[in-house]
């Protein structure tokens, strides 16, 4: 997220690693001891040169200058860095109660495409006394509480992991020397000023976290798992936060949407609740549905590196650091490919290709072809923001249809030639799947222009099943280069096909059409933020056919089964015309559609956005910082459906009576979806459930159908009765009639017949006084025999026959026409 641009910071020349990357002073090569117990460690692994290690042994000074020698890379930058620290203890805590005093801590500030990780088997192995900090753009020199934004708008791509820190943090650098310095905090505190793709994991904090600047710049984060803090978290200034699956002291703050799953030690929800002068912003999961942490590196007790792959697990709380065998699986480096940079696609897939895992070392691989995995329960790993760039339109990463694939720190920036996909989980129908273990996607970053005029359909397309997306940051750039409505051309930041996908702290903004399109059903979403494209040029050029823009987070039409919590959509349109969106989310109205704690968001500009979730909520306008909240959706159905019965033909003849088969179509309808269920009772019969339109044939009949939604709200009864006689069908029509009559006292009977076949035909007359045959009759014109008979005639009927011949082929009917008994000697 960003509305205003810093200036660029310059590049920093930074010291020539040394061989397999910087290690605390010295390269080890073999067994050494290096004085953090008794562990020995064994030939230290070649990670390139963008890798830095330390270990209790190196100077403070030393690794200060180092850290500082890494913290100011420009925005979009082409280094990236990873930094590890050995087991062991670093800085001094004798300062902790007063920064200001204190000497011999590690304290630097955080950069740009730096992830700083522990590597212990524990967040408790390796532990720091100082502080790793971020802090915000220092936009006004002299009054900094003047200058709100960018401050933290822009603190992207930067981690900490897996160590203990015990807060002592002092200004750094210029940041030092200033008369108001940013990097002051309170005694015990760490400042962690970021937005997005800045996650903590597996960390440690002995004291209080503080999530935005000292004068209260503001910040757009943010996401902590798996982690413990002892004091207070401050969130501040941050629009939103998402903390899953830790432990914390106490909470304080929140602005927009702070989102809590598993978290010990949480708020209680009070999402659109009055609290105060304003509403709470809190919504708080007792437990997470299903977690996989992700893998890091470490070293083992024998001195080895090792990578552990942490295993699935269901409704969890708290932080849980455990590494035994029911925790997940240690995996042996040497299972691993070492990625570096210069390695190519084709060399990475064959490596793939004959079983091993990849561990991607920080750098930016231009890849001419797709990395393919399709070996179940492959691990890839990339360290220090290690990013793909596909250069030939195609994916970056695809999947087979294979499950338990981990795919974890792997940022993606889309290549100047269009991709249809970047990252691809599971070919399109893709079936294999272990829920118990799923297709895992954790801190997967993806960037569509920025660094240079990328594009690209969709970002992330999810096909596979049951996989998991632990920490997603999809965003088609706002600044930087190659920034225009059609430079940086992306449709959809993430695609999801597959059925039973879970999203756990899913951020996706700028994208030009639905941000985020599920079509599979049972999707679980914890935690969404959006903001929509800033840049629209008109309303015209962006409309969902004749709907206003299109929606943030979009659930199919025909999807049944949705659950989706936390969810915060803005709107920054800066052209400066009235650019409107009806409802940043969308979905069907459905008992089983839905959604817990949504707000729609007007950050500045111009327009809106009119309604939270299709057409419920108040807009979202003018002036800035209007927030609107929905607590849930959607509503109670209390609503019967209703039901109709459409006749064809629509009504009986003159006389009362159908003289054909009649088509019954029975339909319903409800405000909700799924669609009611249809019932009919057919002549007094039982209920039963009804799809096809019923056909009735001769006889008197009654009808009745019912409706009923998915609630258990029925609909009144629909009836439709009859009666139908049914003219055969004849191949040689004929307009026939039989009667009797008197004349002078005696009884006659009369036949007749007009051909209506639209052919000469022979035309047959018979009654109980004879036969009398007529040839080649013309179209329309009519026979008619009179019998003479006795006095009295009984009732009896004529039969009347039609034949008729064309291109040699003969036809043929006979009709049975009744006529009444007559006496006509009775006075």
């Amino acid at each position: 997220m960003s509305t205003r641009m810093p200036a660029p910071r310059p590049r920093v020349d930074l010291p020539r690693r040394i061989g397999a990357g910087v290690i605390a002073g010295a390269l080890l090569a073999g067994a050494i001891n290096l004085g953090t117990g008794d562990v020995a460690y064994a030939a230290e692994p070649d990670l390139g040169p963008n890798v830095i290690v330390f270990d209790p042994s190196m100077p403070v000074e030393e690794i200060n200058s180092t850290l500082a020698g890494i913290s100011g890379e420009a925005e979009f930058s082409q280094n990236r860095h990873a930094v590890f620290f050995k087991p062991g203890t670093y800085g001094d805590a004798s300062g902790e109660d007063d920064p200001a005093t204190a000497t011999g801590i590690v304290n630097a500030e955080l950069g740009y495409y730096t992830a700083i990780s522990g590597l212990g088997a524990s967040p408790e192995d390796v532990r720091i006394n100082g502080a790793l900090h971020v802090e915000p753009v220092r936009a006004c020199e002299a009054n900094p509480w003047d200058c709100p934004q960018p401050g933290s708008l822009t603190r992207f791509w930067r981690s900490l992991s897996n160590m203990t820190i015990n807060p002592i943090q002092r200004p750094v650098g210029v940041d030092a020397d200033r008369p108001f310095p940013s990097g002051i905090t309170d005694p015990h505190t760490m400042r962690y000023a970021v937005s997005q793709a800045a996650p903590l994991r597996r960390m440690n904090i002995e004291g209080n976290l503080t999530l935005f600047g000292r004068v209260g710049e503001y910040a757009s984060g943010g996401y902590l798992a798996n982690s413990n803090v002892d004091g207070t978290l401050i969130s501040g200034s941050q629009q939103q936060w998402f903390t899953r699956d830790s432990t914390v002291g106490t909470w304080d703050g929140g602005v927009w949407n702070t989102v809590f799953s598993g978290v010990e030690g949480a708020p209680a929800t009070d999402f659109g609740q009055p609290v105060g002068s304003g509403t709470g912003n809190k919504t708080t999961l007792e437990t997470t549905p299903i977690t996989r942490e992700a893998p890091y590196l470490y070293i083992d007790d024998a001195g080895h590196y090792r990578v552990f792959v942490p295993a699935a697990r269901t409704e969890t709380r708290g932080h849980d650091w455990s590494t035994d065998a029911d925790a997940g699986d240690s995996l042996p480096l040497e299972d691993f490919f070492i990625v570096k940079e210069g390695a190519t696609a084709a060399q990475i897939n064959a490596q793939l290709a004959a079983g091993k895992h990849l561990l991607i070392t920080p750098g930016v691989y231009h890849l001419d072809a797709a990395l393919h995995v399709d070996r179940a329960e492959t691990v890839v790993l990339g360290l220090g923001y290690a990013s793909l760039v596909p250069t030939a339109g195609d994916a970056a990463i695809e999947v087979g249809d294979v499950p338990g694939v981990t795919i974890a720190g792997i940022t993606v920036d889309a290549g100047e030639q269009r991709s249809d996909v970047l990252v691809q989980v599971g070919p399109r129908g893709a079936t294999a799947a272990d829920p118990a273990d799923p297709t895992t996607l954790s801190d997967v970053f993806i960037r569509v222009g920025g660094a240079w005029a990328g594009t690209a359909t969709t970002s992330i397309e999810v096909n596979s099943p049951h996989t998991l997306l632990d920490h997603i940051w999809a965003w088609r750039a706002d600044h930087g280069a190659g920034v225009a409505w059609d430079s940086n051309v992306g449709d959809h930041g993430l695609v999801v096909n597959g059925d039973d996908v879970t999203a756990l702290g899913l951020f996706v903004e700028h994208y030009q059409k639905t941000q985020v399109q599920w079509n599979g059903e049972r999707g679980r979403t914890v935690f969404y933020q959006s903001e929509l494209p800033y840049d629209p040029p008109s309303q015209a050029a962006w409309m969902d056919g004749d709907r206003l823009g299109y929606a943030s987070y979009r659930v199919a039409d025909d999807v049944r089964h949705h659950l989706a919590e936390g969810l915060g959509v803005y709107a920054y349109f800066e052209r400066g015309i009235d650019i409107r969106l009806e409802s940043g989310i969308q979905a069907p109205r459905s008992p089983d559609v839905r959604f817990r704690s949504m707000t729609s968001v007007f950050l500045n500009g111009s327009g809106g956005i009119d309604h939270i979730i299709n057409d419920a909520g108040a807009t979202a306008e003018a002036p800035s910082g209007t927030s609107r909240q929905l607590v849930s959706y959607p509503p109670a159905d209390t609503a019967a459906p209703t039901v109709r019965i459409d006749a064809d033909p629509a009504a009986p003849g003159a006389d009362g009576v159908y003289t054909r088969a009649v088509t019954l179509t029975v339909s319903g309808t409800d405000d909700f979806t799924p669609p009611p269920t249809l019932e009919v009772a057919v002549d007094g019969a039982a209920w039963a459930p009804v799809g096809e339109p019923l056909v009735l044939g001769d006889g008197a009949h009654t009808v009745e159908a019912r409706a009923t939604d998915s609630s258990g709200n029925r609909s009144t009864v629909a009836r439709w009765s009859g009666t139908i006689r049914i003219a055969p069908v004849h191949d040689v029509p004929l307009e026939v009639s039989a009667h009797t009559q008197c004349l002078d006292g005696k009884a006659y009977i009369v036949a007749s017949a007009v051909n209506r076949s639209g052919l000469a035909a022979d035309i047959r007359l018979t009654s109980e006084e004879g036969t009398v045959k007529f040839t080649r009759v013309a179209p329309d014109d009519t026979v008619t025999y009179i019998w003479k008979a006795s006095k009295r005639v009984p009732a009896g009927s004529a039969t009347i026959a039609g034949y008729t011949w064309k291109d040699g082929q003969g036809k043929y009917s006979s009709y049975q026409v009744d006529y009444r008994a007559t006496d006509c000697g009775k006075k």
